[in-house]
């Protein structure tokens, strides 16, 4: 016996879920619908089965196939326009017409005896046997009244209250003879209990009903969907589960990753190849697809998430359904009833509430409170740049796809035939986006110059020497999940905004240009890279005075790239130098601020038992510099930026240095002591690169371990800044503690509000007017000056959802006043 499975339906009602995915594919328990359909006929020896299809037909036949791995042999009937319940069946007549058939829809979730109904129909020998079973609420339903014997009297279509005399609906699952199609004409929409029945009634044939004992839900609304995941949970329905239940009601599939620090109170389903990881916890009716990764402090309770979701740090998702490929960032919340389509991006912070729909492809900004379904407009700034290049989570926002479209739109900015250098930090998810990266631009005519793991200076000094640009791709400073993907202009500097713009648009109109046979790039790989570096850095940084002094540093190299430098550099430079943490640790490609600081701590004590002049230590990419003085004290980085700013203008006695407008007012003090000015500069690193190349500038620094050495490059340096450092102390015969003694204490705060894209504009224009007639600044962002020159400034982030403010005054308590002060101004600006 065959039969057929109706799985032509919309499924308008469940939309946005059904926009991009037919109601029968929807997966409950990990499995479509529809899968769960066939596996009960299977059960009940009906192998042989004909698929009606029509909405999305082709994801339905993609999926199933020839019903192979079943075990069973599908065949479909296509529908070119919708034909109705009966007519769809009609459709499918040359397939049924030889035998008894039964008729099942492919998006109703039942364990119902199929045995048993058609030894039913078998035995009244009827023409049509309709399926009905017993519900609280047959509002929805068709009602169907049966006598005594099984034989229907009547059918009601949708009736109301007045009208309900009895509790018995149709399921829509049917036994059929062949002759029923004589009832349905072919090509125009019928339907069985509209059309059909009635007439065969009319005509005295039989049609009987049969009560089945079971679970039956028509999975057609939101609410029936989530119920229809925690009956199978709660094992209301006899249906098969994929996977392992470890501990009562816990199902774990296949390949999944769940930490023993994780919180799961079933009963609950975890698809296969997901990761849990420490700290998140999942609550009862949550249903987790294939390839899902939860971040630690994650919330789920009766949420139903499909497929390849990333579900981020401390998010809250209550009822509601994510539909596949999505990620929600850190800290966001959706509520009970929300529905989250396919390939959406839900932003750090942002609020859905309940019962709001976000259609398929939308982007919710960062801190968006949405209260409204979401369905042709996104919500969010879509620019790839941000203060580090284009940063995001490996593998969530920045993909090997995303990196081959990003380096072919960098490479249809440039000629073809020109060379491009590329580099990494030595961590295995740089290595694999830079491979991406290789063969996108020798794809669009590219030459590379790859130097494989260097720091970052080391890349940028090499795309200097004759390369059109340069990309590198590192580990995000402090947040190991993430990677920056950075590029360089020709002289080896981060791209200026222009330029960064232009990429953003050939990015986003994705016009790449792509080569032809002949023209595909070469790639090849430079040697000797450090030794050329430290050549070039010894002789363009002063370094007179070093040898005689005898002096004793330690170096720390944080197991980052600034090691592989450091040993043609200190056996050149004839310094006493201990070194510690050489080696590359491909583990840890960056380090919290913690890690940080603890290893500053040890580098302190170090220095101070091995009697060392100072201690540094690099960060990972050895762009960035700590210090530690005589006596093993950590020189705060906006000290060690007024101590290398008082070192060097009291050499140069002239010139200019280059410091971003951020920096405390006490650098302009130190500066004119030695007869020095300071060029401020906006907080963005291109711009204190750009002043750093001018003539007359002898220095730049950004306050957080970012150093200029202008004789050598106009690029932040480790490397270079440990050098000129060695030879200012050498030559000055001072400690670090003693000039640090003599420059006076600034007291700067900083703070950081969420501001939603929307209403920046707004908080810019509140602040000027807020400003009064006090003095202004606008060289980045709004700097206000009061009368007695304590100041604040408000700036918005180019690439976030925030507004950040700093403020400087005679002593912490009034930097902090001025502080709470504008930050009331940005505040009710945003509300």
């Amino acid at each position: 016996m065959k039969a057929v499975v109706m799985a032509g339906g919309e499924g308008t009602r469940l939309r946005p879920m059904t926009s991009s995915m037919p109601k029968p594919l929807l997966p409950v328990a990990n499995r479509p619908i529809m899968e769960h359909v066939l596996r009960l006929l299977k059960r009940h020896g009906l192998n042989e089965t004909v698929v009606t299809v029509q909405f999305l037909a082709s994801l339905v036949k993609n999926y199933f196939g020839d019903g192979e791995e079943l075990g069973m042999e599908l065949s479909y009937a296509n529908e070119e326009k919708p034909l109705g319940t009966a007519g769809s069946v009609k459709n499918a007549e040359e397939a049924l017409k030889d035998d008894t058939f039964l008729v099942i829809s492919g998006d109703a979730l039942t364990d119902f005896d199929l045995t048993d109904l058609i030894a039913f129909h078998k035995e009244k020998g009827g023409l049509v046997t309709v399926c009905l079973t017993r519900v609280p609420n047959p509002l929805e339903f068709g009602i169907t009244i049966v006598d005594e014997a099984g034989q229907v009297e009547r059918f009601l279509e949708k009736p109301t209250w007045g009208q309900v005399f009895s509790d018995t609906v149709n399921t829509g699952i049917y036994v059929m003879e062949p002759e029923v199609f004589d009832y349905v004409e072919a090509d125009v929409s019928v339907d069985w209990s509209g059309d059909v029945f009635p007439q065969l009634m009319k005509e005295g044939r039989p049609i009987y009903g049969y009560v089945a004992e079971g679970y039956w839900e028509d999975v057609g609304t939101h609410e029936s969907y989530v119920k229809a995941q925690a009956d199978v949970l709660e094992r209301k329905v006899d249906v098969e589960i994929d996977g392992f239940e470890i501990s009562p009601g816990v199902w774990v599939a296949e390949g999944a990753e769940v930490h023993p620090d994780a919180v799961l109170r079933g009963p609950l389903y975890i698809g296969d190849y997901a990761k849990v990881e420490a700290g998140a916890e999942i609550r009862e009716h949550t249903v987790i697809g294939s390839n899902v990764v939860v971040k630690s402090g994650a919330f789920l309770h009766k949420a139903v998430v499909h497929d390849n979701v990333y579900i981020g740090q401390h998010s809250n998702l209550r009822g509601c359904v994510i539909g596949k490929n999505t990620d929600v960032m850190r800290a966001a919340r959706i509520e009970d009833g929300a529905v989250i389509g396919d390939e959406c991006l839900i932003g750090e912070e942002s609020i859905i509430q309940g019962n709001v729909r976000v259609y398929p492809f939308k982007t919710i900004e960062a801190g968006a409170f949405v209260n409204t379904s979401v369905i042709w407009e996104s919500r969010g700034q879509a620019h790839l740049f941000g203060a580090r290049g284009v940063s995001g989570i490996l593998n969530v926002e920045i993909t090997p796809e995303l990196a081959v479209r990003l380096a072919g739109a960098y490479a249809t900015t440039l000629k073809k035939g020109s060379t491009v250098t590329t580099a990494r930090d030595h961590s295995r998810g740089a290595r694999a986006l830079k491979r991406a990266v290789i063969s996108a631009l020798q794809a669009s005519a590219i030459d590379v110059r790859d130097l494989e793991n260097v720091p970052l200076p080391v890349a940028r000094q090499q795309t200097a020497r004759g390369s059109a640009g340069g990309i590198m791709i590192r580990t995000s400073p402090g947040v190991s999940d993430s990677v920056d993907i950075m590029f360089f202009d020709e002289r080896g500097a981060d791209l200026s905004q222009a330029r960064q713009r232009k990429l953003d648009r050939v990015y986003a109109r994705q016009e790449y240009r792509r080569a032809f046979p002949g023209e595909i790039g070469d790639l090849h790989f430079p040697s000797s890279v450090f030794d050329s570096y430290t050549g070039s850095l010894l002789r363009n940084v002063d370094t007179a005075g070093i040898a005689d002094a005898g002096l004793k540093v330690v170096v720390d190299a944080s197991n980052g790239s600034a090691g592989l430098v450091l040993p043609s550099l200190l056996g050149r430079l004839g310094v006493d130098a201990l070194t510690i943490n050489p080696g590359l640790d491909e583990s840890r490609p960056t380090e919290s601020a913690e890690t940080r600081r603890s290893g500053l701590v040890r580098l302190g004590e170090i220095v101070s038992s091995a009697r060392a002049a100072f201690g540094v230590r690099f960060d990972p990419v050895g762009e960035r510099l700590s210090l530690v003085d005589e006596r093993g004290r950590i020189v705060e980085d906006d000290r060690a930026l007024l101590v290398m700013l008082d070192l060097v203008a009291a050499e140069r006695r002239s010139g200019r240095v280059a410091l971003p407008v951020t920096t405390t007012r006490v650098a302009e003090q130190v500066a004119a002591y030695h007869g020095t000015q300071v060029a401020w500069t906006t907080t963005s690193p291109d711009d204190l690169t750009r002043v750093g190349r001018e003539e007359g500038t002898i220095f730049g620094g950004d306050g957080r371990g970012g150093f200029i050495v202008p004789e050598f490059s106009s690029v932040f340096d480790g490397s270079a800044a440990f050098v000129r450092l060695i030879g200012l102390v050498a030559r000055t015969q001072l400690t670090l503690s003693q000039i640090d003694a003599r420059i006076p204490r600034a007291h700067v705060l900083r703070r950081d509000l969420a501001t939603p894209w929307a209403v920046k504009g707004l908080v810019m224009r509140r602040v000027v007017e807020a400003a009064g007639d006090r003095s202004v600044d606008t060289t980045d962002g709004v700097r206000v000056v009061e009368a007695d020159g304590r100041w604040v400034m408000v700036l918005p982030d180019p690439a976030e959802a925030v507004t950040h403010l700093w403020a400087e005054g005679p002593d912490d308590a009034s930097a902090q006043a001025l502080l709470d002060e504008w930050a009331a101004v940005v505040e009710s600006a945003g509300h």
